[in-house]
């Protein structure tokens, strides 16, 4: 099992940037693929970007595509999402989550394959 407790949200204006961080505690960090979901108000959660375990393989939401970039550092057992260019349309609460799921490539797109989730940071950009 493992624990993910988010950081790193807040008020920022549009175009600007912020650094989400997600720390990991428990089971070997490295054994798991990881994700980055968004929930924004009266709306589904929403897939953001995902990550392997080794970090070989990324991928990222049409939405976030070119100003979002996902990354791992296991010797830190933390995941990282780093948001450029952020838009009004990106405010919402922002949640990682892990999965054990071995397939290949490792990059996992749907909220269902993870097995463990934070309790998310909220990110609102104002115009």
């Amino acid at each position: 099992q493992v624990q993910l407790v988010e950081s790193g949200g807040g008020l920022v204006q549009a175009g600007d940037s912020l650094r989400l961080s997600c720390a990991a505690s428990g089971r070997t960090f490295s054994s798991y693929a990881m994700g980055w979901f968004r929930q924004a108000p009266g709306k589904e959660r929403e897939f953001v970007a995902t990550i392997s375990w080794g970090g070989g393989s990324t991928g990222y939401s049409d939405s976030v595509k070119g100003r979002f970039t996902i990354s791992r550092d296991n010797t830190k057992n933390t995941m990282y999402l780093q948001m450029n260019s952020l838009k009004p349309e990106d405010t919402a609460v922002y949640y990682c989550a892990a999965t054990l799921a071995s397939g290949y490539p490792g990059t996992y797109y749907r909220a269902r394959e993870y097995d463990y989730w934070g309790q998310g940071t909220q990110v609102t950009v104002s115009t």
